[in-house]
């Protein structure tokens, strides 16, 4: 009795003290205005959020094309002037300009010390300096070396050379080493089982790898099924000597600095590539199967890096924190963009990234503390964590703490839609969310997967951030289209970059056709000067998915989009992940799952549908913490996390946390799942469920979870 009338008398004075906030909001409001109207002067921010982005310059039944209409920025023109087109060209000419600059660095490790924890377990964690770095001068000169000193080992121009390593200085020293000395660079994903290893270097008839100190140990198992590879050369490690004892009787192992010492001392010259040659074989995450070979030239690299630079305004001052794979396109344009504006990069990872991240030992700052980043790149997924654990730490918080934060969000939310920014309000809020990443963060880049709405607002509102969102596969040398920085829409991957077109297509199957009201929609095609050439060693698959057109390169994508009156591209579906229920409806499988991630409970999430059903089901992965939350309310409190994703009360109690967070997202009722199946495992690149870069392969995840999947549909 006592404890609901507190509860009610508590509830009564939260909302008493917000409804005096939002007095006192009003009354700033009404002072504030004028100043603000003048100041910020949100009509200019509206009409270039509103302003015409592409045009249609081909148009028929069947399809219509767009091209972009805003001019080639700044650094577009100079690259013209200067005749840039190949990589050496682009890192020889920024050499000049920056010479002395800061280019990439290195946080220096101290040590590697125990660290008793609360539950009395003890953990290794790095006692850790600041960055240590190299200029633009001495990263030439690292990489012309290391080029150099692959040649004195016998490697040739022309011959494809794999760097299987985490993201870090060394890997871009070795692959602009590799561009100086024309030779294709491989890349394989730091996070592949030995198989998919395995099949990058046979397929590339590769001698020689690159690769890392951490994961050197992988070769003494891939060597088995890799006859072809006689060197592997290792980038060292701070603190721990490597053990090169044990690997199979005739392969060298070969330390990174012994190579740049060999070209040091080395006469070899330089083998400059042309704009057509192959710069990297870039490996798909295999998401539909086994990876494909990626040929991008060094035009299409060159044409990526002039979309990049006509999206972004660059300043003195910025700094960017790199920690994405570099094996991946999105990430290794984005540097290269940074190498050619002067932008200093300074390498991060995962286990070191900000204060509380598991390696860092305490007192110790993590790398974006002492960084001071001002731009990131990322993906949805790290967002989307981001984005939870704003949540989780809110939840977390007073009745009063609560209510203040959802008063503010929702305040700047209406403002920020106006054209206005709130500046007293970050201030006093917001920006103390954003130092979480050094404080300094001005703009975050999400590429490679769709990005929710909800997600995409509350990072740019609460981080203080131009979130910019761009759209693009790694066969077409990833940015197609780019949101710009005045964009006021959370669902839009923006308009086709300034060296490629847009089209769409008409797919019969799924109703998506150009005639459609009010949008036209269809297949896209992305065409241009970023299009490869096609897929390594595949001729058939290659016809199958690009074709040439008036002198054009074009890629079939598979993704279904929509283009608003602006000319701004939406992401609606995708024709593998469409499926049609017995009654008729079509659901977007990638579509659902994008928004059912952001429920706290889902860690990651596959929903399947069978068209003779009228519903579809899900595998869950859940987050353990939402888990045991949901067990209290159930009166399961206690119960082992296994336990929990055994429990038939769970599974009802998650499926009703799932219909909640889908009718918010305005999803449709036969869309969202109402059976579930929570997983126990965590989703890996190792287990073979999810790629590389983390996206589903469902077919696997199908097939391990045949059985689970019967049991739903028969529930």
């Amino acid at each position: 009795m006592f404890i609901e009338e507190d509860v009610h008398m508590e509830s009564f004075l939260v909302q008493t003290a917000i409804g005096a906030i939002k007095i006192i909001a009003m009354v700033y409001d009404i002072i504030t205005f004028p100043v603000y109207l003048v100041l910020q002067r949100p009509w200019k921010r509206r009409a270039l959020a509103k302003r015409q982005k592409a045009k249609v310059i081909q148009q028929d039944a069947t399809s219509i094309t767009y091209r972009g209409v805003d001019p080639p920025g700044e650094m577009h023109v100079k690259m013209l002037q200067n005749n840039i087109d190949t990589l050496e060209r682009m890192f020889e000419f920024v050499t000049k300009v920056h010479s002395t600059k800061r280019c990439i660095g290195t946080r220096k490790i101290i040590s590697e010390e125990d660290e008793m924890q609360p539950n009395g377990r003890v953990f290794k964690k790095f006692n850790m300096g600041d960055y240590m770095w190299k200029s633009f001068i001495e990263t030439e000169y690292a990489a012309a070396c290391f080029g150099r000193g692959l040649r004195e080992l016998g490697q040739q121009p022309r011959q494809n050379i794999v760097i299987f390593a985490e993201t870090r200085a060394e890997w871009l020293i070795a692959a602009h080493g590799c561009f100086k000395q024309n030779m294709p660079l491989v890349t394989i994903y730091a996070t592949l089982g030995d198989e998919g290893i395995a099949h990058g270097i046979n397929e590339t008839e590769v001698t020689t790898v690159i690769t890392s100190h951490e994961l050197l140990p992988k070769f003494k198992t891939v060597l088995n099924i890799t006859p072809n590879v006689k060197k592997i050369i290792f980038m060292e490690d701070q603190l721990h000597k490597t053990d090169t004892t044990g690997f199979k009787a005739g392969v060298e192992i070969i330390p990174f600095s012994t190579v740049v010492e060999k070209g040091e001392k080395s006469k070899m010259p330089g083998c400059s590539p042309t704009p057509d040659d192959t710069a990297i074989i870039m490996y798909t995450s295999g998401s539909t199967g086994t990876p494909k070979g990626v040929l991008l030239s060094h035009a299409n690299c060159i044409g990526t890096m002039k979309n990049f630079c006509d999206i972004f305004k660059i300043y003195p001052d910025d700094v960017l924190i790199g920690f994405l794979p570099l094996a991946h396109v999105f990430e290794l344009l984005a540097e290269s963009v940074c190498l050619l504006t002067g932008v200093p990069i300074g390498y991060s990872t995962a286990l070191t990234l900000i204060d509380s991240s598991s390696k860092v030992m305490k007192g110790c700052k993590g790398d974006a503390s002492i960084l001071r980043p001002t731009c990131m790149t990322s993906v949805p997924l790290i967002l989307d964590r981001i984005s939870k654990g704003i949540n989780a730490k809110v939840n977390a918080e007073t009745p009063m703490k609560k209510a203040f934060f959802k008063f503010a969000y929702q305040y700047k939310s209406k403002w920020v839609a106006r054209g206005y920014q709130t500046p007293f309000l970050d201030k006093i809020l917001f920006k103390k969310i954003a130092k979480l990443m050094g404080g300094r963060i001005r703009g975050v880049m999400s590429g490679g997967a769709p990005l929710a709405a909800d997600t995409h607002e509350q990072i740019q509102l609460c981080l203080c951030v131009e979130m910019i969102q761009g759209y693009g596969l790694t066969e077409t040398t990833a940015g197609a289209a780019v949101t710009d920085k005045f964009s006021m829409e959370y669902n839009v991957v923006g308009a086709p970059s300034s060296s490629n077109y847009i089209r769409l297509i008409n797919w019969e199957e799924g109703n998506y056709r150009v005639t459609n009201k009010p949008y036209p929609q269809g297949e896209i095609v992305v065409g241009g000067a970023t299009v490869s050439k096609g897929y390594y060693k595949l001729p058939g698959k290659t016809e199958e998915e690009f074709f040439e057109e008036d002198g054009q390169r074009w890629f079939r994508t598979g993704d279904i989009g929509e283009v608003h009156h602006d000319g701004v591209l939406k992401i609606i579906d995708r024709k593998k992940d469409l499926v049609k229920l017995q009654a008729g409806e079509y659901v977007s499988l990638g579509k659902v799952e994008s928004e059912l991630k952001t429920c706290p409970v889902v860690e990651n999430i596959c929903v399947y549908g069978d068209s003779t059903k009228q519903h579809t089901v899900a595998l869950i992965v859940p987050n353990p913490q939402h888990l045991d939350e949901i067990a209290e309310r159930q009166g399961l409190k206690g119960m082992e996390f296994e336990e929990l994703c055994t429990s038939p009360v769970m599974e009802k109690a998650v499926v009703q946390e799932l219909a909640e967070h889908g009718k918010k997202c305005k999803l449709h009722r036969f869309e969202i799942p109402t059976v579930v199946t929570l997983c126990k495992d965590i989703w890996t690149p190792d287990m073979g469920l999810v790629t590389a870069a983390f996206k589903l392969k469902r077919k696997d995840i199908q097939e391990r979870y045949k059985n689970e999947i019967s049991r739903m549909y028969a529930s």
